[in-house]
């Protein structure tokens, strides 16, 4: 009795193992793609990234070994897991040379040559496993577990693993010692802890300890599953410190994504495969069968309800655990981006108000027209669109301004040809009655006679012009807040470059100016030119942080955009040769800038002009935007301290 009670006791923990090991498959691998996804031009990634590959190969085979599977292939897993296993020294060891260099201590070309000699032993080390020489045969009835045999191969092996790990935590120490911020402190101290894991659990110890393990059992899985769990946490841990890297959004924004990631991604898988061995198991257990028709309903229920719960409590969690003293600015603009009125919202809602409107009056056509500037454009048009073809908007206008622009008081609907015209004002902002509020479009209804609106159907009428205005109104003070979000853009961006610049290197300068790469640079002109009379490319320029342009913005009433169109066009212009404009050689690089950019007209169209080839052209462009770039780089340097 007491012996088959020991056999279920092992046998629960072997099956909790397998649970937990497929867990940390499923988590590293997740992770790993979560490297690949966000931050992998950084080298702390990039390295990170292939320790967690290793840890995939290791705990994946591990977790695929069962009764099930023959001795072959138990083998055959066994060697896969240690192609894993090899290739963890070089990995933790080029981590290490990359945190160094991010904290501030770059290699002078040793450090760099000896993570990449390590990789070659462990390629030789490959070549060995692929030999039969780094382990021998497996132990079929090896107790607790099957394993392989260690061979004179396998105790070089071991040094050089614990080797390589020790002068990678020593990398690791040295790191730590130059953070200055409690932040980087703090998280170097996660990422050191967390490093801890892999290299511990991750080595097959029964190769010398099997004896011990084999008089032990029940104490040998019970270190097992307590490894393995401290592995699943130290893994996520070493993530959550290494997804600071190579990255610039902020703190908050880094949590939320990781965090986010590790419940869609792992939790859920982890947790839809605890439950499909738990029914597993229960049915072999009180039915005898192998397979049981609850599995994949018992697993679709537990995704389903698992991703909806994640849904609905994501903005408590997220409030509570990553705001901080924030949260009040962020809820705001988290509740602006949940209501902002697009402009398909925007006329969506005025469809629906024309309906509404012509439904009411009964008339064929209805529209609203905004103001824009000195004009006014169509913004809607409900019905018989042919009854406004013969009509002019502008003339419009002016019946709505010989009448003094409806006084903006009282309600007042006015006659143009065949339609009703209301003119649309802005709310009044202050106490001043005698002042015309601002116009902002007109809605226009067409007549069917000449018999006046009565009573309760202008009331209605005017309630919804009213709507109509609000939403002008409220679509007009969002634009203003977008083109001061698009001015703003590039300096946030610098300011968040620099806040990660900072978060781990002690020698980050944040006095000095951002350095450009000239060829990089040239790109970002070239897009600038291309949108130069507006467009993403000039509003969300890196040319934004050049400090020449904040005295251009001086100009400008502090219009970034049209700061950086006229330090566009100053460039040009240096590239224009002395003279009268001529279309001759000399002339052609200034030419294809004034032509093709400035003017806006087409590729072929400046070809002809020019009397050249398309792809001539293009090459001649190329030139032609690097002087312009080597033209404003001269205007920055000039202007920063010690500069010409």
């Amino acid at each position: 009795m007491f012996n088959g009670w020991t056999d279920n006791l092992l046998a629960g923990f072997q099956i909790l193992n397998n649970i937990l090991t497929a867990g940390i498959s499923i988590t590293a691998f997740s992770l790993f793609l979560y490297a690949l996804s966000f931050n992998l031009r950084d080298r702390v990634a990039r390295s990170f990234a292939i320790i967690l590959l290793c840890v995939v190969v290791v705990f994946t085979t591990e977790a695929l070994q069962n009764q099930s599977v023959p001795n072959w292939g138990i083998e055959l897993l066994l060697r896969l897991q240690w192609i894993g296993i090899i290739f963890l020294p070089p990995a933790y060891l080029h981590l290490s040379d990359a945190l160094l260099v991010t904290a501030g201590r770059p290699s002078r070309g040793r450090r760099r040559l000896a993570v990449r000699l390590v990789y070659v032993v462990s390629l030789a080390f490959l070549v060995l496993l692929g030999l039969g020489l780094l382990v021998g045969g497996l132990v079929v009835d090896g107790k607790p577990a099957p394993h392989l045999q260690r061979t004179p191969w396998t105790e070089v092996f071991t040094v050089f693993y614990i080797g390589i790990i020790a002068w990678a935590g020593y990398n690791f120490i040295r790191a730590y010692q130059r953070m200055l911020t409690r932040s980087g402190q703090r998280r170097m101290l996660y990422l050191m802890a967390g490093a801890t894991a892999p290299a511990l659990g991750s080595y097959p110890y029964l190769l010398f300890g099997s004896g011990l393990a084999s008089q032990f059992p029940i104490f040998f899985w019970v270190v097992v599953i307590l490894i393995n769990v401290l592995v699943a946490i130290l893994v996520v841990l070493m993530a959550y410190a290494v997804a600071f890297f190579g990255v610039s959004w902020p703190d908050r924004v880094v949590k939320s994504r990781l965090f986010k990631w590790l419940l869609r991604g792992p939790v859920t898988a982890s947790l839809a495969l605890s439950v499909m061995t738990i029914v597993r198991r229960a049915g072999l257990f009180f039915g005898g069968e192998p397979y049981s028709g609850f599995v994949p309903l018992a697993v679709v229920v537990t995704v389903l309800l698992f991703e909806h719960m994640i849904t609905l409590l994501s903005p408590l969690w997220e409030r509570a655990l990553f705001f901080g003293r924030d949260r009040v600015e962020i809820q705001l603009l988290q509740n602006i981006e949940e209501r902002l009125l697009t402009q398909s919202d925007l006329q969506q809602f005025l469809e629906n108000v024309l309906a509404a409107v012509r439904d009411h009056l009964q008339s064929p056509c209805a529209f609203v027209a905004a103001l824009d500037g000195d004009e006014l454009s169509l913004n809607v048009v409900a019905g018989n669109r042919q009854l406004l073809e013969k009509e002019n908007l502008d003339e419009a206008l002016q019946v709505i301004e010989l009448n003094g622009n409806g006084n903006g008081s009282g309600r007042h609907e006015f006659t143009w040809g065949d339609f009703w015209i209301l003119p649309l004002h802005q709310r009044k902002v202050n106490g001043d009655r005698d002042e015309v509020p601002p116009l902002l479009g007109l809605l226009g209804i067409a007549r069917k006679t000449d018999r006046p609106i009565d009573k309760d159907q202008r009331d209605s009428l005017w309630l919804l012009a009213n709507r109509v205005a609000l939403a002008l109104e409220d679509r007009q003070l969002q634009q203003r807040v977008f083109r001061s979000l698009e001015d703003l853009q590039p300096q946030m961006d610098m300011l968040q470059r620099f806040r990660a610049a900072g978060r781990y290197d002690a020698t980050a300068n944040l006095l000095a100016d951002p350095e450009f790469e000239e060829a990089e640079f040239a790109e970002w002109v070239k897009d600038a030119l291309t949108h130069y009379w507006g467009g993403p490319k000039l509003t969300n320029s890196p040319l934004m942080r050049l400090r020449v342009l904040q005295d251009f913005m001086g100009n400008y009433d502090g219009n970034a955009s049209n700061a950086l169109r006229a330090l566009l066009r100053q460039a040009v212009d240096r590239v224009k040769p002395e003279g009268e404009r001529r279309f001759t050689s000399e002339w052609i690089l200034y030419n294809i800038l004034e032509m093709k950019f400035i003017e806006g007209r087409k590729v072929r169209e400046v070809a002809g002009r020019l009397a050249m080839s398309e792809a001539d052209l293009y090459r001649k462009q190329r030139v032609a935007v690097e002087a312009v770039a080597r033209a404003i780089l001269e205007m920055e340097k000039s202007e920063r301290p010690g500069g010409g």
